[in-house]
């Protein structure tokens, strides 16, 4: 296997995002549909309320226009018709059939609710392999290299199936840390086992930037880790956290996931590129009314995919929706690498309406990690009344620097407002807090925090 070529598959790769993609993706979509309506209880259901066929669909634009789009939400409402009894549960999505492939069951982190299950089906774990290596190639991940995983193990879907995703990539040694370690143990993991590629949330990467030098006498740059491999959150997408990771680690930061993609390696952040054409199909759709948002350079929209492999999909099987808002970008990348990119605006289900205007969370990280080491880079916002409506101003808590006096945060905080005002179109009212009063998380950060009673108030 040569090391210098330009792509872990060299076949299908340099075809990404190409008309030749395109023509080779509609037949298999057709397929798909017809394997779906066949085998999954769930899908066929959608189908058939749909009021058609599968014959019926001969284009891209008649399964946009035929087939609304599935999420989370309808899982809950599964769960909330049959109850927490996983095999029935699974049954009605993927069919009984498939539940005999069934190996691995993990689930998300369950932040906003009853966790949704993610099963790793056999032939879906191989298609993981081919996804994970092409992106791990592109990250420069080669034979020798010691990846220590700090996701959380334990049932989460970053965690374990890491293990068997990367069991066919050459050379590599896996090192299974987990975020249940703690920061201490992660630390001195890192350093015995000699990890040089880290697997993480960008807040763990961030928290062990504060702990280094407690635990270890030395910064974390002294680690020798070359690649950061963030994913779960979008942190490794803001740009001032990615030159933060990249300052303070003396690595590369590369951003995984909300798909099939990873970032490259152009000093400048481009996006994540898609990677799976060949095994899924990938749309943006209007968050508002459904309908069809056009691939064009640019464009935004709430992202959806289907598995053109059914055998193997778990939850992008057919127009499914993880509630991610991406901007994407179909002209060419300066770093040569192929594949349309993708950036997360944030999530569907968290953003805020401050006097009409639509703020994301990732979006105001974003303004805040511009001012470290000013602040620590940690904050909440606070909620007064249930998502997403809030009643201006919206309301923030930051930790301020080390070395930040009192008598400098009334500046600071005007110069964080008038920064959020250019950016955002909004003007935030800002509580300060001392170092180290937020709680680090070594998974992800939940950066909402409720301060009303009544419906709504499970916000995450």
């Amino acid at each position: 296997m040569a090391s210098e070529r330009t792509y872990w598959n060299m076949d299908v790769e340099p075809l990404l995002n190409t008309p030749e993609m395109r023509e080779m993706q509609l037949p298999r979509l057709l397929a798909a549909l017809e394997w779906q309506y066949e085998n999954s209880p769930f899908n066929r259901g959608r189908i058939e309320k749909a009021g058609i066929k599968p014959g019926d669909i001969k284009s891209f634009e008649d399964y946009a226009a035929a087939i609304p789009i599935a999420g989370q939400e309808d899982i809950r409402e599964i769960i909330a018709e049959v109850g927490l009894d996983m095999d029935k549960i699974l049954t009605h999505l993927f069919g009984e059939a498939r539940m005999k492939d069934l190996y691995l069951l993990t689930t998300t982190s369950g932040t906003t609710g009853v966790p949704t299950p993610y099963p790793n089906f056999k032939a879906g774990i191989e298609d993981a392999k081919e996804i994970m290596s092409r992106a791990a190639w592109r990250m420069g991940i080669r034979p020798g290299d010691r990846i220590g995983l700090c996701f959380g193990l334990c049932m989460h879907a970053a965690g374990t199936p890491q293990l068997l995703w990367f069991s066919e990539y050459p050379g590599v040694m896996m090192v299974p840390i987990g975020a249940e370690a703690g920061t201490e143990k992660i630390l001195q993991f890192v350093k015995m086992y000699k990890v040089n590629v880290l697997a993480g949330t960008p807040s763990l990467a961030l928290h062990l930037i504060e702990k280094s030098e407690e635990v270890l006498g030395h910064t974390v740059k002294d680690l020798g880790i070359k690649i950061l491999m963030c994913g779960a959150e979008p942190g490794a997408g803001i740009p001032e956290l990615r030159e933060r990771l990249e300052r303070e680690y003396g690595a590369e930061v590369f951003d995984l996931g909300a798909g099939y993609g990873a970032s490259c390696a152009h000093p400048v952040y481009q996006g994540m590129h898609w990677l799976a054409d060949d095994l899924a199909y990938y749309e943006l759709v209007d968050p508002e009314n459904g309908g069809p948002v056009p691939m064009e350079h640019g464009a935004t929209g709430l992202m959806a995919a289907t598995s053109l492999h059914p055998e193997g999909a778990a939850w992008f099987d057919m127009r499914f929706t993880l509630n991610d808002i991406h901007q994407v970008f179909t002209e060419p990348c300066p770093c040569g690498m192929s594949g349309f990119r993708y950036k997360i605006v944030g999530r569907a289900d968290d953003m805020l309406k401050v006097k009409g205007v639509p703020v994301y969370p990732a979006s105001i990280e974003g303004v805040i990690q511009g001012f470290v080491p000013r602040v620590t880079g940690h904050f909440r916002i606070v909620l007064t009344e249930p998502p997403p409506r809030v009643t201006p101003p919206l309301k923030l808590k930051i930790e301020h620097g080390e070395e930040v006096k009192e008598g400098e945060l009334d500046a600071l905080a005007s110069e964080i407002g008038e920064e959020m005002h250019k950016l955002l179109k909004v003007r935030p009212s800002i509580t300060w807090l001392k170092p180290g009063t937020l709680e680090r998380a070594t998974t992800k950060t939940q950066l909402l925090e409720k301060a009303f009673e009544g419906e709504g108030s499970d916000v995450a």
